[in-house]
């Protein structure tokens, strides 16, 4: 889309520019014609709009979302469908537009949070989470690029886009559409393709507190398949070797939220939410630090879902035993430790969808800057990469639309099939222009040219009894943005002009003073006045006082003589004689 095109959804919503681009749908901001208001608007990705799985997918996330009303969740006002130009029925969802930043654009900008407020921002998403896990929707995308700070400091969760009701989710599903999610953020049972409640967004959630504690996830590596293995296998480092601000108490919490066992961790998001609110008022936190890892897991007497290639199947409980059944013991570790090789290859398996080698290959990412989106995708997707993230950054030297960089940055090095975000211009950055009533020129210019604004003044004069050179007006009008480095006319008042004095001129120096004041003259003779012609004898407005440039000064002078009138008889002479 262009900037000078305009699209429409039906009659009621006009689209605008691209907010961000996820796994199946475009988010751009809009119009709602009918009720006059800013909307953001989720449509199905065109390429993905003739495949019955993805919009049914796409509206099972609308449904999911229109059905929860929270001050900590983006709200969703109407769902719709458009036509393409190819015919196809593209499925959009129009929600609340909010300002502000995700947590993911706030820590790449390496932003320091303090432990105080990482654990406000996760008691809002607990909130949020107890809400909608209590109308029976899981989230199962909870990350930092899915929670937003507006500028106030509210808390907004976004993006249900793989939300499942929890009634569905007890049925049995294919191990596709069970590992869905993001690797970093993954519980273990999602990794391993099971079965997933509420308590799978807890885990996503500590790994969210510990990324906000940290400044890094709980879980890093080279691919998915390592990130997932070490969130099924490995035990996270707690956050206060990371950071010594963060207390034993917090050590706690986020150990709990990250138990591999389920049964293990908080068994709701609002249990989390009041420890968190006890740890934030310096209370005692009843939250034991687990040291259980996937095999430790199992061997507590978790029950472990190992699905075959062909399906989905459940491994019985490990019974205890006694220490002294040594043959006993170690058959249990032998059999535990074919399951580990079981569950590494579902890791693999339920993140990539298909069988992966075990050697990653290493290719060099596209330098894809000043591309639009669409084709940058086409250039990563060519090298092998997948398309993650796209968010908007302003630019004065990158288009609007174009791609400004990438993460990782263009000539690294990443792992095929790894994803890779996009930073898109949004234009240059916008400001908007102030009131600048009761100012003087020069005081509004230096504040239209301070770094600011940065804007660029053009001078227009009007008349007006405002004293001289007071800004009057400004094109564009104050309350509208405008690109910083655009130009502004101030339209400022010519002032008033003191009347000069021209009685006793002639009509021409009376004339030429005037005008050269900023007045128009009218001259009017007067024939019974006395005095030289021409001589000004009287000015309609006294000198001295004040009056807009323009006004009309009347002047009366000696009027002309007629030769006519001058008395005088003959001379007569006399005869000599």
């Amino acid at each position: 889309m262009t900037d000078d095109e305009t699209i429409r959804l039906g009659d009621r919503y006009e689209l605008g520019g691209l907010l961000g681009r996820g796994g199946m749908a475009d988010v751009r901001v809009g119009r709602d014609l009918r009720l006059g208001r800013t909307v953001a608007i989720k449509q199905l990705r065109s390429d993905l709009a003739s495949d019955d799985t993805f919009q049914a997918r796409f509206r099972r996330e609308a449904q999911s979302a229109a059905a929860l009303n929270h001050p900590s969740i983006v709200a969703v006002y109407d769902t719709g469908e458009a036509t393409d130009a190819q015919g196809n029925h593209v499925p959009y969802i129009v929600m609340e537009y909010v300002e502000g930043q995700t947590l993911r654009e706030i820590m790449r900008d390496d932003r320091k949070i303090l432990p105080e407020r990482a654990l406000s921002i996760t008691a809002d998403v607990l909130s949020a989470l107890d809400y909608s896990h209590r109308s029976g929707i899981i989230h199962r995308d909870i990350k930092p690029a899915n929670v937003m700070l507006t500028p106030e400091g509210k808390v907004k969760v976004m993006d249900f886009g793989i939300a499942r009701a929890i009634a569905d989710a007890s049925s049995a599903m294919t191990q596709t559409a069970a590992v869905i999610g993001t690797a970093q953020y993954l519980s273990p049972e999602q990794a391993r393709g099971e079965t997933v409640d509420a308590r799978s967004d807890i885990y996503s959630t500590g790994c969210l507190l510990y990324e906000l504690l940290t400044g890094r996830p709980p879980f890093v590596g080279e691919s998915p398949v390592s990130v997932a293995y070490q969130h099924v296998r490995e035990d996270a480092r707690p956050p206060s070797q990371l950071n010594p601000d963060v207390s034993t108490a917090v050590d706690h919490i986020v150990a709990k939220a990250l138990a591999k066992r389920t049964d293990d961790r908080y068994q709701s998001a609002d249990e989390m939410r009041r420890d968190i609110e006890r740890a934030l008022a310096g209370h005692h936190v009843d939250a034991p630090t687990m040291a259980v890892a996937g095999l430790g897991a199992a061997a507590a007497g978790a029950t472990a879902v190992a699905p075959a290639a062909g399906g989905t199947g459940t491994m019985p409980p490990v019974s205890h035993r006694d220490d002294d059944e040594a043959p006993d013991r170690k058959a249990l570790w032998i059999g535990l430790a074919v399951l580990a090789v079981i569950i590494l290859g579902l890791v693999g398996w339920g993140i990539y969808q298909a069988s992966q080698p075990d050697d990653v290959t290493q290719v060099k990412v596209p330098d894809v800057a000043g591309q639009d989106v669409e084709t940058a995708t086409r250039a990563l997707e060519n090298a092998k990469f997948v398309v993650g993230e796209t968010t908007e950054q302003t630019s004065a030297d990158v288009d609007k639309g174009q791609v400004i960089s990438t993460d990782p940055e263009a000539g690294s090095e990443a792992d095929e099939g790894s994803t890779v975000d996009l930073v898109v211009s949004s234009g240059p950055e916008q400001v908007s222009i102030p009131s600048l009533d009761g100012y003087s020129y020069d005081r509004a210019k230096k504040l239209l040219e301070s770094d600011q604004y940065g804007l660029k003044v053009k001078k227009a004069t009007q008349d007006s009894n405002e004293p001289k050179d007071s800004v009057l007006n400004s094109d564009p009008p104050a309350g509208q943005s405008v690109d910083k480095g655009s130009t502004v006319t101030l339209i400022v008042s010519k002032g008033q002009a003191t009347v000069p004095n021209v009685v006793g001129a002639d009509q021409a120096t009376a004339t030429k003073t005037l005008e050269d004041a900023g007045f128009k003259v009218k001259v009017t003779e007067d024939p019974n006045a006395q005095g030289p012609e021409g001589q000004v004898t009287a000015q309609s407005v006294p000198a001295g006082e004040q009056r807009s440039p323009g006004t009309t000064i009347e002047i009366t002078v000696v009027a002309k003589q007629d030769q006519g009138d001058t008395d005088g008889g003959d001379v007569l002479g006399g005869d000599d004689g």
